[in-house]
Order: C-alpha cells, then sequence, then structure tokens
C-alpha cells in the first residue's frame, strides 16, 4: 500500500506526499503521457528526468497490442525496458476500449473488441486489464472501467456505474492475488479506483460512496475531458470532491490545459495527465507563463529570442524562436523535438509552483494571478 500523507492543505487546494516502492511522489502532481512506453516526439526517460518528471504514466491496451505485455513481462517489466525508476502509472486499457476500438460488445464479463491496429478481435476485462498491468509491472494500476460518452442517458449512466462498482471489485480481488503470486514483477504494485456517473450529481455521489468502500490506493473522477464544457468538468469535480477519502490521492483523468489544472488543484485534485503538452507542442504550440505562442507564425522567422526568456527548459537554454520555427519549416524532427521538452518543462514547472505556493500559504494569490493568463494567447 502506497502512503499518502496530507501535508497541507489551503481551501480545498491540497499538497501531499504519495510514498510508493519506486520512490516519493510530491503532489499535485503532472504525469508525463508515454502512451507506448515513450514520449511522442523522440523523448528519452533521460530527457523526463531533465524536465523533473516525476510520474510516467503509459497505456494498457497499447502496451498489449505492441509489444505485448507478456514481452515485457519477460524483459523484466516496464521500469526494466525503458530504464526509468521513478514511479509508473498505467492506464488500465478502458477508455481505448471505448475510444478506439471498433465493433465492441460489453457484457457483465468484460468488453470484445476488435484491435485498432489489425481487426484482430480481443477481449479485456477486469482480470484481463489486471493481468496485463501485472505483467507490466507499474507502480500504480488503474481499475477497469466502462467510459461513458457525455451526455448519455440517464438510464444506460445508471448500469454502467454501477457495472463499474463490480468490476473495481473484481479488480482488487484479482490484483491481490496476482501481488502475492510468486515471481510477479512488482508485488507491491497498487490500484487506484475509478469514480464514473457521466453528468449525473446523484450518479457521480453514489459511485463514490460505493467504490470507497473497496480499498484502494487513490481514487480518480474519470468520464471527463471528453468534449463536455470545463463549466461541467468542474461542477462534478465539486460534486465528488467532499466525498472522496482526504487521506488518499486524487486523480482528475485526462486533465488537461494548464488552466483547468490550476482550476482541478483549487478543488481539490492531486494527480493529473494528459497528452496536450506533447500534442500541441508537435504542432508548434507552445505554453509560457505569459500565455501561448504558435511558433509557426512568420512573426517568429526572425526572432532570436528563446521561447521562454524565463524557461530553464534544454531548448530555451540553447536555441532561438527563429531557429526552432526553421526546423519545424525544414520538417527536421528536433524542431519537434525541442517543443516537446520546452512544454514538458513547462507543466512540470507550474506544478513545482503550485506546491511551492500551497508550502508557502499563497495558492489564493497563484490562483488568482495565473487561472485566466495561462490560457491567453501571447502577442510578443
Amino acid at each position: 500500500m502506497g502512503k499518502f500523507t496530507l501535508l497541507k492543505k489551503e481551501g480545498k487546494a491540497r499538497r501531499g506526499r504519495f510514498e510508493t516502492v519506486h520512490g516519493t511522489i510530491e503532489t499535485p502532481v503532472f504525469m508525463n503521457v508515454g502512451t507506448s512506453a515513450a514520449i511522442k516526439g523522440g523523448i528519452s526517460t533521460k530527457d523526463l528526468l531533465e524536465v523533473n518528471c516525476q510520474v510516467e504514466l503509459s497505456n494498457t491496451y497499447h502496451l498489449h497490442i505492441r509489444p505485448g505485455d507478456e514481452l515485457i513481462r519477460r524483459m523484466g517489466g516496464l521500469h526494466k525496458f525503458f530504464n526509468w525508476d521513478r514511479p509508473v502509472l498505467t492506464d488500465s486499457g478502458g477508455f481505448q476500449v471505448f475510444s478506439l476500438a471498433k465493433l465492441r460488445k460489453i457484457t457483465e464479463e468484460g468488453v470484445a473488441f476488435n484491435s485498432h491496429m489489425d481487426g484482430k478481435r480481443i477481449f479485456m476485462g477486469p482480470e484481463e486489464s489486471m493481468r496485463i498491468q501485472s505483467n507490466l509491472g507499474s507502480t500504480i494500476a488503474m481499475a477497469f472501467d466502462e467510459c461513458v460518452e457525455n451526455p448519455a442517458p440517464y438510464s444506460y449512466v445508471k448500469a454502467s456505474h454501477e457495472r463499474t462498482i463490480r468490476w473495481l471489485k473484481r479488480c482488487r480481488a484479482e490484483l491481490d492475488k496476482l501481488n502475492a503470486t510468486e515471481g510477479t514483477v512488482n508485488p507491491h504494485q497498487m490500484l487506484f479506483g475509478i469514480n464514473q456517473g457521466g453528468t449525473y450529481d446523484d450518479l457521480r455521489i453514489e459511485n463514490m460512496k460505493e467504490i470507497n468502500k473497496i480499498e484502494c490506493d487513490g481514487y480518480a473522477i474519470g468520464g471527463l475531458a471528453v468534449g463536455e464544457d470545463t463549466d461541467v468538468m468542474y461542477h462534478v469535480i465539486e460534486t465528488v470532491e467532499p466525498y472522496m477519502p482526504a487521506d488518499k490521492p486524487r486523480y482528475l483523468m485526462g486533465v488537461g490545459t494548464p488552466q483547468n489544472i490550476v482550476e482541478a488543484v483549487y478543488r481539490g485534485v492531486d494527480f493529473f495527465d494528459c497528452v496536450m503538452p506533447s500534442r500541441n507542442a508537435r504542432h508548434g504550440n507552445l505554453f509560457t507563463w505569459r500565455g501561448k505562442i504558435n511558433l509557426l507564425n512568420e512573426k517568429y522567422a526572425e526572432d532570436g529570442r528563446p521561447i521562454a526568456e524565463e524557461c530553464s527548459c534544454p531548448a530555451c537554454k540553447h536555441y532561438s524562436r527563429s531557429y526552432i520555427r526553421h526546423l519545424f519549416k525544414a520538417r527536421e524532427a528536433l524542431g519537434m523535438r525541442l517543443a516537446v521538452l520546452h512544454n514538458l518543462y513547462f507543466y512540470n514547472e507550474l506544478m513545482q509552483k503550485i506546491r511551492d505556493a500551497l508550502d508557502e500559504g499563497r495558492y489564493e494569490e497563484f490562483y488568482r494571478q495565473y487561472k485566466d493568463s495561462l490560457a491567453q494567447r501571447r502577442d510578443d
């Protein structure tokens, strides 16, 4: 079991520390997303250390399909496979099954679907997801759940959230069994449960109450950041938060923009992940403390300044906007790599500044200063 210590609170915002078998996580934390055990844009685990990444996130579904979780187990587990000794969280594959898979069929046992890669028929349920994640040996395994589209009919969401509770019980039982099995990659693997219930307050609350009865190392809010308005997302967090245990980490899955993170920390969230920093960077969209810039704009063609003067990332320390823009235009892979390094560094620095503000009792001031400005577009 991981040990979470709530060090400090300011309003709902929480400053914590989560001790794991692979090291201590200072929260609030942003997990850098390496879906297939690599960050898109040519980023190595050595680079992740340089941009101050605490936790890497990989995906059960993608690694099961390629190269295969059994292969990764034979290679010594995910940490050894991609040379990373800090914590790793693996997403259960539930979201990908529902967003990528074609011709899926949901039953009480799990989901039968066709692989988005080669059309091969695959079955995944709670036990299969736990076995795959156990083979990967991640620090934190996520429960297998159903991710429902928003909005969805009340009757369907009700049936789905009830099934998610039953599935969590099965995940808990299977992971306990796997952790006790001789030769398991990580016998200390932890489990996070996932709150579902769509956009219905009563279902979200009922679901949280029920999954709280199942012993988990942390609890996530799932089924958001799938197209609903941000106000709806913030409302769901505010609705669920009072029912989440105070002594366990809280994870808002798939979120989000710097503004989303600042707002969600304000509402009591500890863990975040999103493909946004790397995906945006690969298209020249970069984050700074004074707002966003699109480096592909013509006005940066002869701009000798770094992406952000105040930034100490590997890109800003050594290269100009002009040069990195040229790399993009010339389709040189280095341009994408430098941009991704910058955005990941920015996100990890954002979390450090949030933690510093909480440590010093000035998060309210930080929140007021940055909650809107981070979303603005820079004009310089």
